[in-house]
């Protein structure tokens, strides 16, 4: 299965100078949670901007058109979306299990390529519009998605926003 993952403002805003837009601990477990034991793919800049370089315990896959097969530590490299979709299949072994799920985590462009070959959408709804944004996620047909899963969230020591976890599935 193949999913997007993705934290989305009011606005369809998800970044601002190569940073998420919003700080939600729950949305980084409910991240960590699902994508635990499987393969990611991530553009350049969202491999870039992750604090300590590949994330553990996952199979990372970058999109980079001109990198090196080996320019990323502990992650793969492949030219375009298509050639990591292909590798992504062989799957990831993880605790002794195969997983063939693949998880998009990223960024705006590599969100675009990937909404065709889309089997879910996770998302992290966030009920506000930030004041700066420099990065949305693409419109998308939501005739094309059935809801499948919704857990809301008030504001709380912790969230400074309401939010909401969302799962659709292309019908």
């Amino acid at each position: 299965m193949i999913s997007i993952i993705v934290a989305i403002a009011e606005n369809n805003a998800i970044g601002y100078k190569n940073k998420l837009v919003y700080w939600l601990p729950n949305d980084l477990k409910r991240f960590k949670g699902l994508t635990t034991g499987n393969t990611i793919i991530m553009g350049r800049k969202t491999f870039e901007s992750l604090p300590k370089g590949a994330l553990p315990n996952r199979r990372n896959i970058v999109i980079s058109r001109t990198a090196k097969a080996d320019a990323f530590a502990g992650a793969e490299c492949y030219p375009t979306l298509e050639a990591a979709l292909e590798a992504a299949k062989s799957g990831y072994t993880y605790n002794d299990q195969l997983s063939t799920d693949i998880y998009i985590i990223g960024g705006a462009s590599v969100y675009k390529q990937a909404l065709p070959f889309a089997d879910r959408l996770c998302l992290t709804y966030i009920y506000d519009t930030p004041a700066e944004a420099d990065t949305f996620f693409p419109k998308w047909n939501e005739e094309e998605w059935a809801e499948t899963f919704r857990e809301e969230h008030d504001k709380d020591e912790k969230h400074d926003q309401k939010y909401a976890f969302i799962d659709l599935t292309r019908k």
